[in-house]
């Protein structure tokens, strides 16, 4: 047998092995969960039961000393449990090679603008929001994922993140989580779970309490929701690289951002426009009785609270009588493997375990990220926690974070602060005006 042919077969044979154990494999304004690069560790090792020879096929690359030496990116949070899951994975490709795995911390928000700028010196599988799949994907820079891969990541995960790894009909991430959004994050010695399902119940709540609402109308990541609500979203990118939007009843969205503008400002002494930092801070020190509130802060919401934090899907709002769902933004981190990556087969294995129900179990149960995979979406540990469950409620009032123009955030969020001015009076003929501009502004910047 010759080299080539040896080392697929060696390959081939560690995939079927990885996927017998595959019960484990199978954001800032735009993704607000940032990390920093810092010192790599690395983990597996041990001595090779085969030694995969080193071959020249381009496919494969070259296997240095019979040793596969892959590195992994992922954002600090996650550092201890990914070295663990990673030093799994070595363990069980002990039989068929040796697999050393260096571990990285890198924010999804950066890692891929380091991927554009160099993938030769990137990670082999790296962790990244899903706006910035289109990005990676046209230029290349992912392996796109095929026949059997393809199916583990269509059968395992929910519609809405195999959507978000998805660019012109193929698919080219692996769904890590399902829950890079944000929701109504709530004091309930200040707000009961009924108020909480209108935003008037929940503003006259915080209000009766003298308490302040949060939310940071200034920032597009959360105005959106003010034009979404209405019907007026997007759609990928047009063929010029502008922001694409489907078609929308001009007047219902005039009406929408009517009524938020009439109810924020009518609350103007209640609402605190600002970061969502502040929403745990202010629960610490009794400031605050709610706020619209990320997944990346539910812990401090969480440690401000203690028993009394309430977690609920955003509310609705009353427009012209009916009580209308918010629509937010929903985003997916996913993982990818680098198309510039030595050892693609590896590379894809690794991905699939880390991503696969075992492990997105783990992080739920370790560090509770909302799981993109439907079983673990099903499972006790999601069940039971309020702000998990409600993310995950809130995916289907949503509109995925991709392909999002780069354009899309600036006047996105000038359209908020007007809404939440309270010296900024509209009328319904203002706020239709307000609308269009904003759009002209979004595709012309």
């Amino acid at each position: 047998m010759n080299k080539t042919k040896r080392f697929c077969a060696i390959a081939l044979a560690a995939m079927m092995a990885v996927t017998a154990f595959a019960g484990c494999g199978g954001s800032d304004t735009t993704t607000n969960n940032g990390g920093s690069t810092g010192t790599a560790s690395t983990v597996g090792g041990g001595t090779s039961a085969v030694t995969v020879d080193s071959v020249e096929d381009p496919l494969y690359g070259e296997g240095a000393n019979g040793t596969i030496n892959l590195k992994v990116w992922g954002p600090d949070a996650a550092q201890e449990i990914l070295k663990e899951q990673c030093a799994a994975f070595s363990e069980k490709m002990k039989p068929y090679g040796d697999v050393q795995i260096e571990v990285v911390p890198q924010g999804e928000s950066d890692s891929a603008a380091l991927v554009l700028n160099d993938a030769t010196a990137a990670a082999d599988v790296f962790g990244f929001a899903c706006d910035n799949l289109d990005k990676l994907a046209r230029t290349g820079n992912l392996l796109e994922v095929t026949n059997a891969d393809k199916e583990f990541v269509i059968n395992s995960n929910s519609e809405g993140s195999v959507g978000a790894a998805t660019y012109k009909d193929k698919i080219y991430g692996y769904p890590e989580t399902g829950d890079n959004s944000y929701i109504l994050a709530y004091d309930k010695k200040v707000v009961s779970a009924d108020q909480a399902k209108t935003l008037e119940g929940t503003l006259e709540a915080c209000k009766a309490a003298n308490k302040q609402f949060v939310m940071d109308c200034g920032n597009g990541y959360y105005a959106c929701l003010f034009m979404f609500t209405g019907g007026m979203t997007i759609d990928g990118l047009e063929k010029d690289g502008t922001q694409k939007f489907v078609d929308y009843d001009e007047d219902k969205v005039a009406k929408t951002v009517l009524a938020f503008h009439t109810l924020l400002t009518k609350y103007s002494d209640t609402l605190l426009n600002g970061e969502n930092t502040k929403i745990a801070d202010g629960f610490q020190s009794g400031t605050v009785g709610a706020g619209v509130d990320g997944s990346w802060n539910f812990a401090a919401d969480k440690a401000a609270l203690g028993d009394d934090a309430g977690f609920a899907i955003l509310p609705t709002i009353d427009v012209d009588g009916t009580a209308t769902p918010i629509v937010n933004m929903f985003g997916y981190k996913l993982l990818g493997v680098n198309a510039s990556t030595k050892y693609p087969s590896t590379s894809i294995e690794l991905a699939k375990y880390l991503t696969g129900e075992e492990c997105q179990q783990a992080r739920a149960e370790k560090l509770n990220w909302g799981p993109s995979n439907k079983a673990v979406a099903e499972s006790d540990v999601v069940k039971n926690d309020e702000a998990l469950s409600a993310i995950l409620a809130q995916s289907a009032n949503s509109v995925a974070q991709v392909g999002i123009a780069d354009t899309f955030w600036t006047p996105t969020g000038t359209l908020g602060n007007k809404v939440a001015d309270a010296k900024n009076p509209m009328d319904e003929a203002a706020c239709k005006e307000l609308v269009q501009q904003t759009k002209a502004n979004i595709r012309d910047e």
